[in-house]
């Protein structure tokens, strides 16, 4: 077949991949909110999020379909959550979220790469004073005059609201999740994000190897099918990007 086309099927299996984890991920908060609210999504407010992440991302219809009958209790295929808490180079705090229907399979994965990037799986509860569970929201700002949105939102129990780049992000404790998400709609504010993120309470400064070695490591992680969403507390630095 010749080199050119071994490399053009070699990208597109990598695109063809990377589809395929956008998919799963975002079915998987289709899943959980049909889950926890129903399959409403005029009244199941998470729902409508994931639904018009599925919409920008051209997810297929019945992978829709299947992933709201999987959250009603139907089709159930043994999945289940599981997280893994470890460290990366140099201390580095990583806490990983999955979704598997084979539990020995993915651990013995995620210890695998912890452990070639000179890290180590740790157990449950190993990070609970690095992290701490938050409810995140990601609103595009539009029209909304800064100092009256985040009045709104502090009133609602929001801790941090932060405008970057048209988007106003806003965190607060997990139990004011639901003020937020009824302000917000009452607002008729779509959110481009929301949920509950394990958010650092300290963060790790590191060298440009070890950042380097702890992204392989995070990279390793998310291109992994069990695994849905991974978290760390690397102290972020400008000239990074420029490594």
């Amino acid at each position: 077949m010749g080199r050119k086309w071994a490399n053009i099927e070699k990208k597109k299996g990598a695109a063809d991949k990377l589809r395929g984890q956008i998919y799963t991920k975002i079915l998987f908060e289709v899943q959980k909110a049909v889950k926890s609210g129903g399959d409403d999504a005029s009244t199941n407010f998470l729902l409508r999020i994931a639904l018009e992440k599925c919409k920008k991302n051209n997810v297929p219809k019945d992978n829709i379909d299947r992933a709201i009958k999987k959250g009603l209790g139907g089709d159930d295929d043994g999945f289940e959550e599981v997280t893994y808490e470890g460290y990366g180079l140099d201390g580095v705090a990583i806490f990983v979220e999955t979704s598997t229907n084979n539990t020995t399979r993915t651990v013995a994965n995620v210890r695998s790469y912890f452990n070639k990037a000179g890290g180590s799986l740790g157990t449950t509860g190993t990070l609970q004073f690095i992290f701490t569970r938050k409810a995140v929201f990601e609103v595009p700002q539009g029209d909304l005059d800064e100092d009256e949105f985040t009045l709104e939102m502090i009133d609602c129990g929001a801790e941090e609201i932060e405008l970057e780049d048209g988007i106003f992000e806003v965190s607060g404790p997990m139990e004011v999740f639901g003020s937020i998400s009824k302000k917000l709609e009452e607002m008729k504010l779509e959110p481009e994000e929301a949920g509950l993120q394990q958010i650092p309470t300290t963060f790790k400064e590191i060298s440009d190897e070890s950042y380097l070695s702890n992204m392989k490591l995070i990279e390793k992680l998310e291109a992994d099918d069990d695994v849905v969403t991974v978290y760390h507390n690397i102290q972020f630095s400008e000239h990074f990007n420029d490594l």
